[in-house]
């Protein structure tokens, strides 16, 4: 039997897109999946990404049993999502950034209450897996707060809380950082790492932020138009393809020229400075030697590019083949 969390198999999924008015109405199909197939093992956590309208979304939409696909085959835990969604969402977790499962007017205690009477969990594993979750999560000073009056990172971190009160086996997060501060961002990847890692939780992350495919992801699963256009380990991704950084530095007065192998002044002015490193090139402690040496530092920021960057430089290369091994990281 097939140790495989998720099974994807020639998964195609098209719209149909009405245009026009009365008898000058026309139909024409958009493809938003085109032929995908992937198998993930259980325990293991993949970045699913790729630009706006790349097929992310509603191959979610389709593994959690949203949506029925137009032709191939998908199966979670060995369901069939959209004919055997009753079962499986007792096993799953899903967590879309842009749309909350928290009562907007109540406090998270009572979508947890209301979450575990949903689940029939028994009132004693209820009441210890939420203390424990509370506590790991962080969010007992907010826990009776209405949700509405709750910032964003604190609503995120009870959404993925909320998720995991039934024990799933596998989570499904789509954007689940979109609009976070930096602060929250990390803490949010922290948390969804050290899940994966401890309870075995198969994650399946969809993102716009190249920071969560580093921090929470040991595969990466590129698409575009619908078509899987790389598959490989994280480890092999940031050799390849991110290997930049960009530091935005302000000093205390006008610095030295900032002249190195592997750097790129972006923007300058007298005493602030945004530059692109290629840390293959030159590495970011001897990155910090030349900034620190060419004055005195006030400020300093360090920011993985814009992921449509790293995606259209992986646009730019030929094919990869696709492993979907485990990173030996």
């Amino acid at each position: 039997m097939s140790d495989a969390a998720v099974t994807i198999e020639n998964l195609r999924k098209t719209f149909t897109l009405q245009t026009g008015k009365g008898l000058k109405r026309t139909s024409s199909e958009v493809v938003a999946v085109d032929d995908i197939s992937l198998s993930i093992p259980s325990g293991q956590s993949v970045a699913f990404i790729g630009p706006n309208g790349a097929g992310k979304s509603t191959t979610i939409k389709i593994l959690t049993g949203i949506l029925r696909p137009t032709a191939g085959s998908a199966t979670v835990l060995g369901w069939v999502p959209w004919t055997d969604r009753k079962k499986l969402v007792r096993q799953i977790g899903a967590v879309f950034g842009q749309r909350s499962q928290l009562w907007y007017h109540l406090p998270p205690r009572d979508t947890f209450e209301l979450l575990g009477k949903i689940y029939e969990l028994p009132k004693n594993d209820y009441t210890k897996r939420r203390d424990m979750l509370i506590e790991r999560f962080g969010i007992g000073t907010f826990l009776d707060t209405q949700v509405r009056k709750l910032s964003l990172g604190q609503r995120m971190r009870a959404e993925i809380a909320a998720s995991l009160l039934h024990h799933p086996r596998v989570l499904f997060l789509d954007e689940p950082t979109i609009g976070l501060d930096v602060m929250a961002r990390q803490e949010l990847r922290d948390l969804i790492r050290e899940w994966n890692k401890e309870e075995g939780i198969t994650v399946f992350l969809t993102s716009h932020d190249a920071g969560d495919i580093e921090y929470v992801a040991r595969r990466v699963v590129v698409v575009n138009h619908g078509k899987v256009v790389l598959d490989d380990k994280v480890s092999s991704m940031r050799r390849q393809y991110l290997g930049a950084k960009v530091l935005s530095v302000k000093y205390h007065d006008n610095p030295a020229a900032l002249d190195f192998p592997g750097a790129t002044i972006v923007k300058s002015s007298q005493y602030a400075v945004r530059l692109e490193v290629d840390t293959q090139v030159t590495a970011i402690e001897a990155v910090m030697e030349h900034i620190l040496k060419a004055g005195s530092v006030a400020d300093i920021t360090i920011e993985d590019p814009p992921l449509e960057e790293v995606i259209a430089h992986i646009y730019s290369q030929p094919p990869q083949p696709s492993t979907g091994e485990e990173d030996g990281e």
